[in-house]
């Protein structure tokens, strides 16, 4: 059975959690709380040196790191990973774009929001983050407007790794009123089977 090495409350987290209940695998869960530092323990980061969640462990000492490495894994010879090398090209296009310009700004924000205390110094990286998490949140907008998921006509590993943060945006002051397209997405990505929303 595979083991995912994961904190529930995390987007990076949730997006696995969420194509396992698409894929209907069934799983083990080893709740890491990284915020409290049990990704630092010697004991993790044998399995993981770079002391990150989640991590997808196949069988003892076969481990991959990385979420978007583990949903195309996970989602090889099914319909959420497409096999034409275009189509896959795109679904990889938004997976960048998803760990470069949108989870570093829409997903610390939230943890800043959510976990570090209000005196805290980060709290002034706030408008910055938000206003490069706004800019993200435009181009998905623009692209939603023409296309129902983000790669055409097809829900793929695309919408779910945008997916998870993105409908949290509101936990890092990011509202999403100013988004149309972007939020009837959202509800066609919790319409679809198998769905499980992501631990508060």
């Amino acid at each position: 059975m595979l083991t995912i090495y994961g904190m529930a409350t995390s987007g990076n987290c949730y997006k696995v959690q969420l194509l396992l209940a698409q894929l209907g695998r069934a799983y083990r869960w080893v709740e890491i709380n990284s915020a409290a530092g049990e990704t630092r323990t010697p004991e993790f980061l044998a399995r993981n040196p770079n002391g990150k969640v989640p991590l997808l462990e196949l069988e003892p000492g076969k481990y991959l790191a990385e979420s978007n490495a583990i949903l195309c894994f996970l989602a090889e010879g099914s319909a959420l990973l497409p096999t034409d090398s275009w189509q896959r090209a795109q679904v990889l296009q938004w997976l960048f774009f998803e760990q470069y310009s949108h989870e570093p700004y829409v997903a610390v924000a939230r943890f800043i929001c959510r976990w570090l205390p209000p005196d805290h110094a980060r709290r002034a990286d706030l408008p910055r983050l938000q206003a490069r998490g706004h800019e993200a949140l435009a181009l998905m907008e623009r692209q939603l407007a023409k296309t129902p998921f983000l790669t055409g006509q097809q829900y793929t590993v695309a919408d779910i790794a945008l997916y998870a943060y993105t409908h949290a945006a509101g936990d890092g002051g990011i509202e999403l009123s100013a988004y149309p397209h972007l939020q009837d997405w959202l509800q066609r990505v919790a319409a679809q089977p198998g769905h499980v929303p992501m631990a508060q």
